[in-house]
């Protein structure tokens, strides 16, 4: 479906293949990046040039399709409209892959899911209004889940702002302040105003692409400064050196002394996916216990007899098991902030010495537990852990037994074998999907996590996917697209029946010809918050869906489909998905009821001192995952 351009006869750009820009490379921060351009001889290793003498003629828009090829982005996933007219035209005559979705917020997810399945840049387009606001929490989502996402948009120009023009899209009518400018929602923003901007532009979005960690951006290019021609400028080649990210000798040195000075664990976070061989190696030659994050599930494989579970939200009670009874002295934090899905922010789980806490932000290390002792360590994981492994000895004896993650046998029924219960919808997911397939597997917020976080088992790296940050509904009914395409192979969205009404992008699959899996937990309500309101004790809250067919839905949009009420059926509908070549969902009406996990989540909630009363006014409120 790959393109070529014409668009130029000689185009400003070189379309030499894409390098993969190396890992390490870091820059301080996008702002820090202009000081690395100011005075610099080689302009921070990235050479302007021209192709002749003079220079031919192309488009604003056709040069900006042009720099993202060079930046190595692969995909473009958007909602079209004529403001950006131009701009869609010049990805769609680019190499560049376009995917047009039915909402704006989908693309987003999609794209950020696509980014964590090939580790490339990703582009989301949109038209000008409502385009770039309903585009807004799935780049939220990016930003939160540290992804590299550019957002293109139209805005209307300038002789017409003020006017009332369709769909305006200017300060008159959208806060400049977050949306158009660098904050809390992008790491760098700015309105292209002048084909002259396109080179300093390019080069910062190359040095900020080249840093580790998460990148956000959005260019929002006028409706006609798209098709304003790009002349005599010279557009950058991209030729980034390398920027080192790796700690200290002292801290190295520091971090040694400390976790040679009693046992300790190790807790993996999503930070740490590329190192998860080293970390395996770190853990075997120690000795030393290892849970992880949720976002973490499989960088340390679960079935490893030193895996004592999961943390946070779907986690398991074995953890806090160890830590009571094995408590160990100090715990080497690898990736993760120990936010609350994380952690629950749970005294329970601090050791006796404190953190050892390794990240590439310097503002994670404490933040989650700022009263306890923290050896903060800013680093690439995978280069860190490489020195741990040189410096640290070897465990003066075998690891003491661990206890691990609780497995309750599936109780066999007595008579009917509906609806589905969802351990047994799991256990068969396990069989067929986790065990059974090379499919990335993501399972949405609400129920959906707990079930899939607490009983699915992972053995590698980057194949479990979970949003715990914004935890917005339909990213992974939407990001499954995303995650299937840039694999190039299959991708499992484990959903409930509210994320699949919300925002579903199943016509786009069939469109695209996507092998997407939905597999619905149906149970007609919003389980999570229905379940949550009955713990805590409140009544009177609705929490219930019309009964859907979710499967007559798909079909209509074209898509392969069946309904599973009974658990007996339950493997050969995941065999047939997993065999089909097109996208199919299982629509699996699941026994409402049955209680989602929450051994390990109410044993930090005891330890917090957090308590269920059902009298009136005494309740304490807390957030529904805590529950």
């Amino acid at each position: 479906m790959s393109k070529n351009y014409t668009g130029s006869n000689s185009p400003l750009i070189t379309t030499e293949p894409y390098k993969e820009i190396p890992s390490n490379i870091y820059v301080e921060s996008v702002s820090d990046i202009s000081h690395q351009l100011d005075g610099s001889e080689n302009n921070g290793g990235i050479q302007p040039f021209l192709a002749n003498e003079t220079a031919p003629t192309l488009s604003v828009a056709d040069a900006i399709a042009q720099m993202l090829e060079n930046l190595g982005v692969s995909y473009a996933f958007g909602v079209a409209g004529g403001a950006m007219a131009s701009l869609w035209g010049a990805l769609s005559n680019s190499t560049i892959e376009v995917l047009n979705f039915r909402h704006e917020a989908g693309a987003a997810f999609a794209a950020t899911e696509a980014y964590f399945a090939n580790n490339r840049p990703t582009v989301v387009f949109t038209t000008a209004g409502p385009g770039i606001t309903n585009s807004l929490t799935g780049l939220f989502a990016a930003r939160g889940e540290g992804a590299k996402v550019i957002l293109l948009s139209a805005c209307t120009s300038a002789p017409q702002r003020g006017r009332w023009a369709i769909q305006e899209t200017s300060t008159y009518t959208l806060p400049s302040g977050g949306i158009f400018t660098p904050g809390a929602l992008f790491n760098y923003a700015i309105t292209i105003e002048s084909a002259a901007q396109l080179p300093q532009i390019f080069r910062k979005l190359a040095l900020a692409l080249a840093q580790p960690g998460g990148f956000v951006a959005h260019l929002s290019i006028p409706t006609a400064v798209q098709t304003s021609l790009v002349e005599d400028i010279a557009l950058p080649q991209l030729d980034v050196s390398p920027f080192a990210m790796t700690a200290s000798k002292e801290a190295i040195a520091k971090s040694v002394e400390l976790l040679s000075s009693g046992p300790f664990a190790i807790w993996v976070g999503f930070g740490a996916r590329d190192a998860a061989d080293e970390i395996r190696q770190l853990a075997e030659k120690t000795g030393a216990a290892v849970m992880c994050s949720p976002r973490g599930k499989g960088i340390f494989p679960e079935d490893h007899p030193q895996f004592v579970g999961v943390t946070g939200l779907g986690g398991h009670a074995s953890v806090l098991t160890y830590m009571e009874e094995q408590l160990p002295l100090r715990t080497l934090v690898l990736g993760t902030r120990l936010g609350e899905p994380t952690s629950f922010w749970s005294s329970a789980l601090v050791p006796k010495g404190g953190f050892v806490h390794v990240d590439i932000d310097p503002e994670v290390p404490g933040v989650a537990y700022p009263h306890v002792e923290t050896f903060a360590v800013r680093s690439d994981i995978k280069s860190f852990v490489q020195e741990l492994l040189q410096q640290l000895p070897d465990a003066p004896h075998s690891p003491m037994s661990l206890p691990h993650p609780e497995h309750k046998a599936i109780e066999p029924l007595l008579d009917v074998d509906y609806p589905v219960r969802p351990e047994v919808l799991m256990a068969a997911i396990q069989k067929i999907i986790v065990e059974g397939s090379d499919a990335i597997v993501m399972a949405e917020c609400g129920n959906s996590f707990t079930w899939s976080t607490h009983l699915l088992q992972f053995a590698q790296a980057n194949r479990y996917r979970v949003s715990t940050g914004v935890g917005a509904m339909g990213h992974a009914v939407t990001g499954v697209l995303g995650a299937a395409l840039a694999n190039n192979g299959k991708a499992v969205g484990i959903v409930g029946d509210g994320a699949m009404l919300m925002n579903n992008e199943i016509s786009t699959a069939v469109k695209h010809k996507i092998p997407a899996i939905w597999i619905v937990l149906n149970d007609a309500r919003y389980n999570m918050c229905h379940q949550g309101m009955k713990i805590l004790g409140l009544k009177g809250a609705d929490a219930t869906i019309p009964p859907t067919n979710f499967a007559m839905i798909a079909r209509g949009m074209g898509a392969e489909a069946i309904v599973v009420v009974r658990e007996s059926d339950i493997e050969a509908a995941l065999e047939q998905a997993i065999a089909s070549t097109v996208p199919f969902l299982i629509d699996v009406v699941i026994d409402a009821d049955r209680p989602a996990p929450s051994g390990g989540r109410n044993k930090s909630l005891a330890a917090q001192g957090i308590k269920s009363n059902s009298a009136k006014n005494s309740v304490k409120q807390v957030s529904f995952p805590m529950i």
